[in-house]
């Protein structure tokens, strides 16, 4: 299908060729929930611990005599019922959060996810971003494309392979993106408020 090109100023510059089977899927909200679940969960790091018997210190030898001393029996003080003891069943760094979703769902969410985002017109393609390594050439482009007068809306950038500069001109702009077209993640995506696209980076939008 053919979508409108506009260049950076915000004036329509013709048309382009987009495939259909990317940015005119319809939308599967339960399988886009499902990819972005599994991409924040595969992201996760865990972060609570709790030291087991094995990892307290102390406990190196049996308190004391098996028998004849009336108490109860014990064999070490990391014993989780001891004060100081190792914790049973804690929260322990080694849990895996990973979720598994093959490559075929997962091409299928961000397809639906780039084709609702085209369909509500917060997605659209320009003939390229000028950048040349400087900051305020990219600010004063999008704020003309946007017609903002102070703060950028937020924003994310879809560009081709080639554009280095344009990642190390836009890094420093507050709420503004950049991610290559061959490397785009179904999260970030989502929850886009705005998308600009490149011409160049359409073919690499697989």
């Amino acid at each position: 299908m053919k979508v409108d090109l506009y260049d950076i100023t915000g004036k329509k510059n013709g048309n382009v060729e987009v495939s259909d089977a990317i940015f005119a899927r319809e939308w599967n909200a339960d399988l886009v929930h499902q990819a972005v679940l599994a991409q924040l969960a595969n992201e996760r790091r865990p972060w609570a611990h709790a030291k087991g018997r094995g990892e307290v210190s102390g406990g190196g030898i049996k308190p004391w005599k098996q028998k004849g001393t009336g108490r109860a029996r014990h064999g070490s003080i990391r014993s989780p019922i001891w004060k100081g003891g190792g914790a049973s069943h804690g929260p322990v760094k080694t849990r895996n959060y990973a979720q598994k979703l093959n490559k075929k769902m997962t091409r299928a969410a961000l397809h639906s996810a780039l084709s609702q985002k085209l369909s509500e017109g917060v997605l659209k393609f320009v003939t390229e971003v000028p950048a040349t390594g400087k900051t305020k050439e990219v600010f004063t482009a999008l704020k003309g494309f946007f017609a903002a007068k102070r703060q950028l809306p937020s924003t994310l950038i879809i560009s081709g392979a080639k554009s280095r500069s344009l990642v190390r001109s836009a890094r420093n702009i507050d709420r503004v993106e950049v991610l290559a077209g061959a490397s785009l993640n179904i999260a970030q995506i989502v929850n886009a408020r705005n998308i600009i696209v490149e011409q160049s980076a359409i073919t690499d939008i697989k």
